[in-house]
């Protein structure tokens, strides 16, 4: 097999979880090319995999159809000759552009009617195979294979030139141990950390000696001015938030010189877990044994009361518990345990 497609995930959690399948390709297909069909606010995200050679944008937003679109984006995609295609995402869409191209195989679980759009089927037990990135990683396997473990873990390159110029160019500074928090998370509330304790915990961090950085999308900018916000004033002049100044190329360049990283379960704590910062992963509506960080020193805190996972974007019951009982203080043994805070910051 000398060239294959491989179609991501829109998340960017997703894309990373996925990482694995693409080294398991590799190992099983030396020197095969794999090009990368993703959306295009995941494109940076893969240019920085080692495993992809060239991202193809789609041009499709989360749940876009437009047909007219997949088949001139087929059509495109059809000169380059690919051998083969693994197809990620289970919708019944997301198999049309490599079965338009006429991919000669086309590799992917069996759902929505795909029938005709995959010749390589395999069949999901989500109960034998609880972690998202194992199910991606099965798709390497011929069907009924089981998987290999351990999975590798994901990593990502650092423009450290690039990183350099965006740090200069916001006024950074990387003289004092720096915490990145990122209270963020796209699916929804539910998966947050409160604000208020992302604020005490910056607080606390500051009399520490450290720096915050606060990272995620503009669309992050009011959870961001909460945390400042719930920060003492003393502590608001060593908070920098970040929520939309960066695009998410320079985000990934910036998290690298972290000292350590507190996240909810979202794409940066996955960005972070590949860049092997130290990480504690905070967990509510969804769970540690879905959707873990695939580095070994990643440190997680998830309480499992009796309602979580729910997987809900808002908390039904309303007390949301899974999330307000983790508490500031335990957050930061964890991060003293680690010897993170004030110690030397491990560049990429």
């Amino acid at each position: 097999m000398r060239r294959a497609l491989v179609v991501m995930p829109s998340w960017i959690g997703d894309t990373l979880l996925a990482q694995p399948l693409l080294a398991r390709i590799h190992a099983r297909h030396p020197g095969i090319r794999l090009d990368a069909l993703a959306p295009d606010w995941t494109a940076p995200l893969l240019e920085r995999m080692p495993e992809i050679a060239s991202v193809i944008p789609s041009g499709l937003g989360h749940g876009d159809l437009h047909l007219g679109h997949r088949y001139r984006l087929a059509r495109s995609i059809a000169r380059a000759g690919h051998d083969a295609a693994w197809v990620l995402p289970n919708s019944l869409k997301s198999a049309l552009v490599p079965w338009l191209a006429g991919i000669p195989l086309r590799i992917g679980f069996t759902g929505e009617a795909r029938v005709g759009l995959l010749n390589r089927r395999h069949r999901l037990d989500k109960d034998a195979v609880p972690l998202m990135a194992e199910r991606y990683a099965q798709l390497a396997e011929m069907p009924g294979r089981p998987i290999e473990r351990p999975l590798p873990e994901t990593r990502l390159r650092v423009d450290t030139r690039a990183r350099d110029a965006i740090r200069v160019r916001l006024g950074l500074t990387d003289q004092r141990p720096i915490v990145a928090l990122c209270p963020g998370a796209e699916y929804g509330p539910a998966k947050r950390w409160p604000a208020e304790h992302f604020g005490a915990l910056a607080t606390r961090l500051q009399h520490q000696g450290a720096q915050v950085w606060v990272f995620g999308s503009a669309r992050d900018q009011p959870i961001a001015q909460s945390v400042i916000a719930a920060a003492t004033p003393a502590a608001r002049a060593n908070i920098t938030d970040l929520c939309g100044r960066t695009r998410l190329g320079e985000a990934i360049d910036l998290l690298s010189l972290a000292s350590a990283v507190v996240a909810n379960d979202s794409g940066l704590m996955h960005v972070a877990a590949a860049l092997h910062r130290p990480l504690v992963a905070l967990y509510g509506s969804s769970s540690p044994k879905h959707t873990p960080p695939l580095d070994a020193g990643a440190r997680l805190i998830w309480h499992a009361i009796e309602c979580s996972p729910c997987y809900a974007r808002e908390c039904a019951p309303g007390h949301f518990r899974c999330m307000k009982d983790i508490t500031v203080e335990e957050v930061e043994q964890v991060l003293g345990a680690r010897h993170t805070v004030t110690g030397p910051s491990r560049h990429s």
